[in-house]
């Protein structure tokens, strides 16, 4: 792999680092990032159940506040002694004074209910006076928008944010228009509702407060000089602006924001109001991000430290690593006299001591080595010495062939034909074995001195020997160890064969397989006794031993095949008694000579 192909390529100083920060920078980075946005996480998830519950809390204590003024409008607008009063004609302004001092139902609401701060009546009565209970609404007045709304809805409560007249101070006011008299004339009752109550329960919220109408105009709130504003001033988006309960995300000043809205719904109101609170993302988790900030200093120190660290072991670890690879370098260009000294117990130490008596052995070993060439090359002189005096004294091959020649040539000239084809096979396989010496030859050049073989053992046993070579064309040029197949033919012949008066068939069969070539030799003789052939099995499954003389057999072809091709070459024999016998090797991969 390339990944592990450019680690191995890297200096250790730099694999070491590699190695750290992979396995300790960047999990802890990703670790410190989860923990971060989890954190993060559960403190907003927090801020906001607190303030989805304020909100609650603040919906509840709202509508306590005004099913005040909403339950004195109900008594009033249903009291005919305050109707008369509205809507009765005075004959003189005694007459009007007398009458409002002696109803005093507004003044005792006013005493009795704190929630509220004042009690308007208009009714159209040319004879009454303005006490600011009782007020005879002009042009003005009758042209605003709650008034005519008030009208219009028929007796249906509303809130809205309205100027008091008296102190000219806008108030939240329930408005409600209700009959005067059966011809049918309305008036307009409005209710102040006292600002300390609302400031009581929105100065309770930690979180920033409102509570604003349907025109949007804050009406209360825990922060300062925010009465009276509409929201379009502060820049809230089109989600606070029309938006309904729930909550949404916005920018408020720029800054992430959560916003919460519950709306309030007054019983038999037109209009309703609307509690709006509002945190900030950064305010919300400014204590959090301390101990995060405080926790990524913690970190960055660590970490800063484990990398001098880690640099510092890296250091030593490569020095004392290039001591070693220079000493290796000396030892390898032939300074075998070197001593390489490195402190300490760890494996770099116990190397550098292990390397040096590794050299000291190894040159031992040369001086060893060497002693015995020595002497071996003497021995070899000695031995050539001898080989070439017994060589002298060997019969020149030559003559051999030639002495062969001249008894076919006679044997011919007899007209014994027969015998003079024994005599020139003979010749041929004496000649190819021995040319072929101790290297590989075809499986071509093996098949035919199997022939010769066959055919000088016809001489012998004339028509009670028959035999078949097969052999795929394509593996002809295979190379093969010599005298590797003749011999399990031998055997079959000697063994299979010589004691079987009706004679018999020899085949050899060459074939490729998936495993490579597999070779089997087949008769149909007497076969192995039982016996016999176990005996043969053990004496092949034995380990491989140096056998003395020349002479070839099963062990001999079994020992070469082992040795050449390893343990899955090793002849198989099977064999039934009376129905001959089959031996098969397998030469894996052949390759052509």
């Amino acid at each position: 792999m390339l990944f592990i192909r450019i680690m191995n390529d890297m200096k250790m100083k730099k694999k070491l680092a590699f190695t750290f920060i992979s396995a300790a920078v960047l999990p802890l980075l990703l670790c410190g990032l989860l923990l971060i946005g989890k954190l993060r996480e559960i403190v907003i998830k927090d801020a906001f159940k607190q303030i989805s519950t304020n909100v609650e809390r603040v919906q509840k204590r709202m509508e306590e506040l005004i099913n005040v003024p909403l339950d004195i409008s109900y008594r009033l607008t249903n009291d005919n002694r305050m109707k008369r009063v509205a809507s009765q004609k005075y004959s003189s302004y005694a007459e009007v004074v007398k009458t409002y001092r002696d109803y005093t139902d507004i003044r005792d609401y006013l005493q009795l209910y704190k929630e509220i701060s004042g009690i308007r009546v208009y009714a159209v009565n040319p004879g009454a006076l303005n006490n600011w209970e009782f007020i005879q609404p002009d042009p003005t007045i009758t042209n605003m928008s709650w008034y005519k709304e008030a009208i219009e809805q028929k007796g249906l409560a509303g809130w809205n944010l309205i100027k008091d007249e008296r102190s000219g101070t806008d108030y939240l006011s329930l408005i409600r228009s209700f009959s005067l008299d059966s011809l049918g004339r309305k008036g307009v009752l409005v209710i102040n509702v006292s600002k300390q109550p609302l400031s009581s329960i929105l100065d309770q919220e930690s979180f920033p407060t409102l509570i604003v109408d349907t025109k949007n105009r804050i009406v209360a709130s825990n922060e300062p000089g925010m009465f009276g504003k509409n929201l379009s001033e502060i820049h809230a988006d089109e989600n606070i602006l029309n938006g309904q309960e729930g909550s949404y995300d916005t920018l408020l000043g720029g800054k992430a924001s959560k916003v919460v809205i519950a709306r309030l719904n007054p019983q038999n109101s037109w209009n309703g109001l609307r509690i709006i609170s509002i945190f900030s993302v950064s305010e919300i988790t400014r204590d959090a991000n301390q101990v995060i900030r405080l926790g990524i200093v913690v970190i960055t120190a660590s970490l800063v430290f484990a990398v001098l660290l880690i640099y510092a072991s890296a250091s030593l670890l490569s020095k004392r690593l290039l001591r070693l690879s220079r000493h290796m370098t000396k030892v390898g260009a032939g300074s075998w006299d070197t001593f390489l000294h490195i402190d300490g117990k760890d494996e770099i130490g116990v190397l550098s001591r292990q390397f040096n008596a590794l050299v000291r052995n190894v040159n031992q070993l040369v001086d060893e080595v060497q002693e015995t060439n020595r002497q071996k090359s003497l021995v070899e002189q000695r031995q050539n010495e001898m080989k070439f005096k017994m060589l002298v004294s060997q019969i020149n091959p030559h003559f051999l062939f030639n002495s062969l020649e001249s008894i076919r040539m006679e044997a011919h000239i007899r007209r014994q034909d027969d015998i003079a084809e024994a005599v020139w096979l003979l010749s041929k396989l004496l000649r190819s074995s021995l040319e072929a010496g101790n290297g590989r030859i075809s499986l071509r050049e093996e098949l035919e001195r199997v022939r010769c073989y066959l055919d000088i053992q016809k001489f012998r046993y004339e028509d009670r020997l028959k035999y078949r070579l097969e052999a795929d064309t394509k593996l002809e040029e295979l190379s093969v160890p010599p005298m590797i197949i003749q011999p399990l033919v031998e055997n079959a012949i000697i063994h299979g064969l010589d004691n079987r008066a009706e004679g018999g068939v020899i085949v050899v069969e060459v074939r490729e397989i998936r495993e490579g070539v597999r070779v089997r030799v087949c008769d149909n003789g007497t076969g192995f006794p039982a016996d016999r052939l176990a005996q043969v099995r053990k004496e092949l499954a034995s380990p491989v031993k140096q056998h003395e003389g020349k002479s070839i057999g099963l062990q001999n072809v079994n020992d070469r095949l082992v040795l050449l091709y390893g343990e899955s070459s090793a002849l198989v024999i099977e064999s039934e008694p009376g129905f001959g016998a089959c031996i098969t090797f397998v030469i894996p991969g052949g390759e052509p000579n």
